[in-house]
């Protein structure tokens, strides 16, 4: 599977930014998705994962009620929608495929994207 993301850039605290995650190369539906991130000096994070169909999502406890995670798997196509966006959000967004139909952070991704980078400054 090849995961390229886009959708990332500089934005104020406060606003919001919608990244994407075109997949290639494998049954889209067949995998459950995710995103990490990492900001420097700092170790990479879970920060949404959503099942095959959709219907399950999982957010960490730093990203919920403000993130959501959404897929069209006519598109093969993840997003990661964003709002209410903090300096603490400033990191390189990665998107992550898993053979699970059920992905929620837990266990290592099989596919991993290029990332993105998101900044977060006035």
């Amino acid at each position: 599977v090849q995961l390229v993301e886009s959708g990332g850039g500089l934005v104020q605290p406060g606003g919001s930014l919608r990244l994407s995650c075109a997949a290639s190369g494998r049954t889209f539906r067949n995998y459950g998705m995710g995103w990490f991130r990492q900001a420097p000096g700092k170790e990479r994070e879970f920060v949404a994962g959503i099942s095959w169909s959709g219907g399950s999502t999982y957010y960490a406890n730093s990203v919920k009620g403000r993130f959501t995670i959404s897929r069209d798997n006519a598109k093969n196509t993840v997003y990661l929608q964003m709002n209410s966006l903090k300096p603490e959000d400033t990191a390189v967004y990665y998107c992550v495929a898993h053979g699970a139909r059920v992905y929620d952070g837990s266990i290592d991704p099989d596919y991993w994207g290029q990332g993105t980078q998101v900044t977060v400054s006035s």
